[in-house]
């Protein structure tokens, strides 16, 4: 039987891009029940007092980029450390995966996209025709897609997703929650990894 994981997570975030390659192998090797979980990731550091990135202080700005720089090479993965469309609205894109998965579609290769759109192709995951193409480029009706993003049904999914990170304390992106247990960063993986396979 699948194990059932929820997935918080904010696409324009680079620790969630980080991520992506290494959770897809711990779905895959454990056969995971993944509930994606776009959410507005600003909401929730207004009510937690962080600040958003530009905001912060210098030398938590540069030590953001020195870590995200360690992590790049330990990782050996593409990332520009300032982008050109960062900070970028995510709400568009979040509602083009959630119109996905109310779709019926496996949304992992398409958020992937997005924040590979962000982070290694310098992409404008805010603009209609990009996040359509990308949509197309995964093999969705990008088109079709988009027609729903203004739906209540997608609007009322974001909402409950931001309610619901909210009520479960989860404070950034990624967090994942198995089995009532919060893991948050992607440096958290192996704790999550270990949580999984010891039930097994």
């Amino acid at each position: 039987m699948a194990k059932i994981i929820d997935f918080y997570f904010a696409l324009p975030s680079p620790w969630t891009y980080l991520a992506g390659p290494r959770f897809r192998e711990l779905v895959r090797r454990n056969n995971l029940d993944v509930k994606w979980k776009p959410f507005d990731v600003a909401r929730v550091f207004g009510l937690t007092g962080t600040k958003p990135v530009k905001e912060r202080a210098p030398q938590i700005q540069a030590n953001r980029l020195t870590d995200l720089a360690r992590w790049r090479s330990f990782l050996d993965m593409k990332l520009h450390l300032e982008p050109k469309f960062f900070p970028v609205n995510p709400s568009p894109a979040a509602r083009m995966v959630i119109s996905a998965l109310q779709n019926g579609a496996n949304v992992m290769d398409l958020a992937n996209a997005y924040m590979t759109a962000v982070w290694v192709e310098e992409r404008d995951i805010a603009d209609p025709d990009t996040i359509i193409t990308i949509a197309n480029e995964q093999d969705l009706d990008g088109i079709a897609l988009f027609d729903q993003i203004e739906n209540a049904v997608v609007l009322e999914e974001l909402e409950k997703n931001t309610q619901e990170a909210i009520s479960r304390n989860v404070f950034g992106t990624p967090t994942w929650i198995y089995e009532d247990e919060l893991f948050w960063g992607q440096d958290r993986l192996d704790f999550l990894s270990r949580a999984i396979e010891k039930n097994n």
